[in-house]
């Protein structure tokens, strides 16, 4: 195993697990996909997607990592992120 670091610790070849102490729910339906979200966010764990909505537009994608901050939340024009807080730190292993 390697050596910790804020967004989770590496375990052996091309696996590493991140932990995550929130999450987000992202209403795509109503993004109009102006990334502002992207820039907003302290752990960079959103992306945009390379599908569109019904509108047209791309939206946000959440990857594992998210520190239930608000960032995206108090940023987003259109309200389209609901932001929930874990008690305790959720587990993902991720491919490297």
């Amino acid at each position: 195993m390697g050596a910790d670091d804020e967004q989770g610790e590496h375990r052996g070849v091309g696996v590493t697990v991140v932990r995550s102490r929130g999450t987000v729910r992202i209403d795509v339906d109503t993004c109009k996909g102006c990334e502002l979200c992207i820039t907003a966010c302290p752990p960079r764990v959103l992306s945009m997607s390379s599908e569109v909505n019904h509108l047209g537009y791309r939206y946000p994608q959440l990857h594992p990592g998210c520190t239930g901050c608000n960032a995206c939340r108090d940023v987003c024009p259109d309200f389209c992120f609901e932001v929930y807080r874990f008690d305790a730190p959720l587990l993902t292993e991720v491919a490297e």
